[in-house]
């Protein structure tokens, strides 16, 4: 579940507006499926088409425009059998990649063709409320979609009575399953802010071996069944290697090795979840450090690959959870020094860090085992963070 906070000044108490999402499986028919491919290939088919034109008016004109796909209906009609608000929602998409490169060219490269190969299946669709009733609208067992009808659905959760249902995507793996994403808007009270103590502030530090050590020594060792669902994709490789491409075993081998990446997938996300809500629930705040996992990913050092850990998701999952009950994610920068630094004394230490499980302060004589020293470090310049924002906003 994703959430973003925004302030809502429409009552006298005051409210916080937040998005929540719920991914569903849906079960399509063959005729359902088969509209599902259409409007996959139209939303790629208009991408395509819009930033051609407007690629080609720029060259002539050296003006920003972008065409609406109603534009080209005349010339394609077959875009006219799927539902129109997948195709506006290609153009607002268009429209706000170019909005982005243009404000920081740096950051965001310009917008690229789409190729089937490479993209990924997807459509957006958003709900209007009529007279007759909304476009979109969940039942028992399914949700009613424009042009589709109702498609058979398993909902891991339902939404609150009050809650309402802004847009649905639709997203097609590689392994052929079809999931959609429900997208709710619903007003809460606004949490009590919780001002942080040192006693209950937890200081995180990322972990090839443990995923995270903690300041008082609390790991989080992935599961074993995540490991055994790697070892299984291993051996799943091993044997496409083997085979001949374009064969019918080659052909169920790669199925059933697309089929482990989501199960890991899946497997690894439930994981995050539970530690960031187990975390989120039981301290006020928590310090991490703004580590870039593809910076980690690439020191020859450090085993193992950390963009596949997920940590970076997990900070992400403790910040929204955090900011609903009014909590506190401190990101320390990254260049601080916690790992040579002893969290007893201060004393830093020069020279080219140790890989050792522990080492001995040269000042104090402390014995300190080094990644939860980090934590420990990770967790003061939190703190110390936090209170001269804090000195800063009162001055």
């Amino acid at each position: 579940m994703a959430a973003r906070v925004s302030k809502s000044l429409s009552s006298a108490k005051e409210r916080t507006k937040l998005y929540s999402t719920i991914k569903i499986r849906l079960y399509p028919t063959t005729e359902q499926a088969e509209l599902f491919e259409k409007t996959f290939g139209c939303c790629r088919y208009i991408w395509n088409r819009m930033l051609a034109d407007q690629q080609r008016f720029y060259l002539e004109t050296d003006k920003h425009f972008i065409p609406t796909p109603a534009k080209y209906k005349k010339e394609a009609p077959f875009l006219r059998e799927v539902d129109s608000q997948a195709l506006i929602q290609e153009h607002n998409k268009l429209s706000q990649a170019f909005r982005a490169f243009f404000k920081n060219p740096e950051a965001f490269g310009q917008p690229r063709f789409k190729r089937k190969k490479d993209d990924r299946d997807s459509f957006t669709a958003c709900n209007h409320a009529f007279e007759s009733g909304p476009t979109i609208y969940t039942t028992r067992d399914g949700i009613r979609m424009t042009k589709t009808g109702i498609v058979r659905a398993k909902f891991p959760r339902r939404p609150q009575a009050w809650w309402k249902l802004k847009r649905v995507t639709v997203e097609k793996t590689k392994a052929g399953k079809y999931y959609a994403y429900l997208l709710y808007e619903h007003d809460e009270n606004t949490p009590e802010p919780v001002a942080p103590t040192a006693e209950n502030t937890l200081g995180l530090k990322y972990s090839m071996a443990h995923f995270y050590v903690a300041d008082n020594g609390e790991t989080a060792d992935p599961p074993h069944w995540l490991k055994q669902s790697q070892e299984k994709l291993a051996r799943i490789q091993k044997q496409l290697s083997r085979m001949q491409p374009g064969s019918r075993n080659y052909e169920e081998a790669v199925q059933k090795y697309r089929l482990m990446h989501e199960h890991i997938a899946n497997q690894r996300r439930d994981f995050i979840h539970k530690q960031s809500s187990r975390i989120a629930n039981g301290w006020d705040a928590v310090c991490v450090r703004g580590d870039s996992m593809r910076d980690v990913s690439r020191k020859k050092a450090i085993p193992g690959n950390a963009l596949e850990a997920g940590f970076g998701m997990f900070r992400e999952m403790l910040r929204y959870k955090l900011a609903r009950q009014g909590k506190t994610l401190i990101v320390v920068e990254r260049a601080t020094l916690t790992t040579r630094t002893c969290s007893a004394c201060g004393f830093v230490r020069t020279g080219r860090p140790h890989r050792k499980e522990a080492w001995v302060c040269p000042k104090c004589g402390k014995v300190q085992n080094r990644e939860i020293n980090a934590a420990k470090n990770i967790k003061a310049q939190g703190l110390a963070q936090y209170f001269r924002m804090q000195e800063r906003e009162i001055a």
